[in-house]
């Protein structure tokens, strides 16, 4: 999303929706962002509306940007959201849409320990997502990106203060336990062409844009970032060791996490 909103100008309006606490750093952006979702956080935001996707109050022509990070599969009324999307998005506005894949692994084993974790839209065609969403709104479809996963959302870091039980069967949710499930989804993939790394895919509409489209495969295991491997060496981040696999510290939290090249898991692109 971040290409999105980093060629914004400044004071410009986001619509950050279905967002919960929120879903991007806006402190660290001189844009206006509002927070929108069906109930408030316990933190309080002076920029955040309760309402449903479907009954935005906003007018007409009032977002150049809308970031729907993994809340598209929570909306009822599926239509009327998309259509609210294309009314408060200004002409020559853009779209950020990032949504679970049903059949992944990952999502299979999130709403299995959530019990059904909110989706009432379930996702599994890029092609078709896309194309439902470029008809809804009319943007252009500028591209779309493959997301891995760093079950992120088991780490106790990140969890109520009293875990369900089946956390158990992973670790407690310790970070030292999700960074080797992660690194063996990594090498199943590698090794034997499946997607068990794949979560999902994040869709990019509007005019003008030119986005990323690679596939990053380091995700940090605390925060869910990710860093492209490239970036991540340049940077000096990445520690070899020997016959032991390399390792980084995640640029954003710190937090430390197994290295694999993106190439070596380029059949998920």
């Amino acid at each position: 999303m971040h290409e999105i909103l980093s060629a914004l100008p400044s004071g410009s309006k986001v619509l950050d929706l279905g967002s919960g606490s929120g879903s991007f750093a806006a402190e660290q952006l001189d844009l206006a962002v509002v927070r929108a979702d069906l109930l408030p956080p316990e933190k309080r935001y002076d920029k955040f509306v309760v309402c449903r996707a479907s009954e935005l109050p906003f007018a007409e022509q009032t977002f150049p940007a809308i970031v729907l990070n993994h809340s598209l599969e929570h909306f009822e009324n599926l239509g009327d959201a998309l259509s609210e999307l294309a009314r408060v998005l200004t002409r020559s506005g853009q779209l950020y849409v990032a949504v679970h894949d049903r059949f992944s692994f990952t999502d299979r084993l999130y709403r299995w320990l959530s019990r059904g974790g909110g989706h009432i839209n379930g996702f599994c065609d890029a092609i078709a997502i896309q194309q439902t969403i470029s008809t809804a709104t009319g943007l252009r479809h500028a591209g779309t990106r493959v997301l891995c996963t760093s079950l992120s959302f088991l780490n106790r870091r990140n969890l109520p203060s009293r875990p369900p039980g089946k956390l158990l069967l992973f670790g407690n949710g310790q970070e030292g336990v999700l960074r080797t499930l992660t690194l063996v989804l990594r090498c199943l993939d590698r090794f034997f062409g499946w997607r068990t790394s794949v979560y999902g895919w994040a869709f990019y509409f509007g005019e003008g844009l030119m986005p990323d489209l690679a596939t990053w495969s380091n995700v940090c295991v605390r925060c869910g970032s990710g860093h492209p491997s490239s970036l991540l060496r340049m940077t000096g981040r990445v520690t070899s060791r020997y016959i032991l696999p390399s390792v980084y510290d995640c640029p954003k939290c710190g937090a430390r996490n197994f290295f694999t090249e993106d190439s070596s898991l380029l059949h998920l692109y």
